[in-house]
């Protein structure tokens, strides 16, 4: 995960376990995206959904995309938070909310990778 010079690295990234169950999830409901919540619903687990089941707002900042589907956060929440990075992972255990791999009796979960000091923009805001 490391960028070469010059890069600046994703500000959001999927474990292969995660990969995985991305890859599932997209077989059997099409095109996918996620949201990271900001205390609702399940706290702070990413929430997957279909893809434009939850249409991104005009605050939302897509960090980039994990498996192909875009991932996004709200713009203040981000700042308020520092401006992390995220790493998306699983765990076992359906999520008490509606993200659709509650189905494969697991969770995303949302882990931070060791801070960047190299950051000086916002990612690109949602359309």
């Amino acid at each position: 995960m490391e960028a070469g010079p010059g890069e600046q690295r994703a500000a959001v990234a999927a474990t292969p376990a995660a990969r995985q169950v991305i890859n599932r999830l997209t077989d059997r409901h099409g095109p996918l995206a996620f949201f990271q919540s900001g205390g609702c619903c399940d706290g702070t687990s990413p929430i997957c959904l279909k893809d434009g089941e939850l249409p991104a707002g005009p605050n939302d900042v897509r960090l980039g995309h994990i498996g192909g589907a875009p991932f996004y956060i709200d713009s203040d929440q981000y700042q308020r938070w520092g401006t992390p990075r995220f790493v998306i992972d699983v765990a076992p255990g359906a999520a008490e909310g509606f993200s659709l791999e509650a189905l494969e009796g697991v969770h995303f979960v949302s882990r931070s990778p060791q801070p960047d000091d190299g950051r000086d923009s916002l990612p690109e805001r949602a359309p």
